[in-house]
């Protein structure tokens, strides 16, 4: 078993072992009621959960991926916790990938204006990124968790025996965001995959677990030095460093209305992020045939073909989180594990940039 803890206001623990779903009852205190919110693949599951604790439960059924990140789905869990009579003293658990708990997140932050959650990500992508670092939030029209707040769990209950039956399309979507960790901070993570990038994508394997771990490590780290993402400059880069390659993964998305998979898009991103850097001339070959190399191991996309049109995507990157006024900001590597904070780059290298990702620009 590895325990990380998560140095926050109110610090947490992330628990990271097979079975570790089943010590829900160490995490939940003396909750009163509990809401499960969970996708429908995960409804008998949710029931044993919230059996085992013993006390009177809301089974909150859920819509798959981005879909649950609605303002329709939040008022739903809004008014279901109303006519369960949930209080302060009740406990919300989200129950699923990293849509699912992002929700959950929510629902806990602006319930009675806060209220205990505990996270049981069921995805890589939500063990290593969305259940991790107390951001929540959904999406609306204009762009991908606009709406949203700081909200951390009570704690993190990582099972990889819940990655057993996950597609594999999902759990290699996922690992694109531990290779990031590996990118942006820990290149052991790059060494580990390449020394069996078959292994890596087998769920019951002790590489995986360990890839799993040490991405928690990597944001629990980059978490715990800036709750909540104060602004960075040049190479001081806080919790922003954790959207390295985002800032285009998110515009594919919106322009694809989420039929793209965030570890997909997040993967494009980052060989994006790296070519920019190299057009800007922080970045080397070395570092881009190094992104391509083990995005590709594992079988993630490295190409932009298919992505839209560039007019579309600039356009949506507008909306970034990170963007200051019109000013749109990037988080670039000049090296393995050392970043910094691009503001305003010159639009013939962004478009550029895209050109060589084998877009449409």
């Amino acid at each position: 078993m590895s325990t990380i803890e998560v140095a926050a206001e109110r610090p947490y623990p992330v628990i990271i072992e097979r079975g570790a779903s089943e010590r829900l009852g160490e995490l939940a205190g003396d909750a009163s009621r509990v809401a499960v919110l969970h996708p429908a693949v995960l409804a008998e599951r949710a029931e044993r959960l919230a059996a085992d604790l013993g006390v009177p439960a809301s089974l909150i059924e859920v819509p798959d991926a981005e879909a649950a990140k609605t303002r329709t789905v939040l008022a739903r869990c809004w008014d279901r916790l109303a006519a369960d009579g949930f209080t302060r003293s009740d406990l919300v658990v989200g129950l699923g990938g990293g849509a699912t708990t992002d929700l959950a997140g929510f629902v806990a932050a602006s319930w009675l204006r806060g209220v205990r959650l505990i996270t049981i990500p069921t995805t890589v992508l939500g063990m290593v990124d969305a259940a991790v670092g107390g951001k929540t939030g959904i999406n609306i029209a204009a762009g991908k968790n606009l709406v949203g707040a700081f909200w951390e769990p009570s704690g993190v209950l990582c099972d990889p025996a819940l990655l057993d039956t996950l597609p594999r399309a999902d759990l290699v979507a996922g690992l694109a965001e531990v290779i990031k960790c590996g990118l942006i901070a820990d290149p052991e993570i790059l060494d580990l995959i390449m020394d069996d990038p078959a292994d890596a994508v087998r769920p019951d394997s002790a590489r995986l677990t360990e890839l799993i771990t040490r991405g928690v490590a990597v944001k629990a780290r980059v978490v715990s030095a800036d709750l909540r993402e104060a602004t960075s400059e040049g190479t001081r880069v806080g919790r922003e460093l954790l959207n390295y390659g985002h800032t285009l993964a998110h515009a594919i998305e919106r322009v694809h209305e989420y039929r793209w998979r965030h570890g997909e898009a997040v993967a494009v991103g980052m060989v994006y992020a790296a070519l920019l850097a190299r057009r800007l001339r922080l970045a080397d070959d070395a570092l881009v045939d190094r992104h391509r190399e083990v995005l590709a191991a594992v079988g993630l996309p490295t190409t932009g073909a298919g992505a839209g049109e560039w007019s579309g995507l600039r356009a949506a990157m507008a909306l970034d989180k990170k963007a200051r006024g019109a000013v749109l900001r990037f988080v670039l590597l000049d090296g393995l594990a050392s970043a910094c904070v691009v503001a305003g780059p010159d639009e013939s290298a962004l478009a550029a940039a895209y050109r060589e990702l084998g877009g449409d620009a």
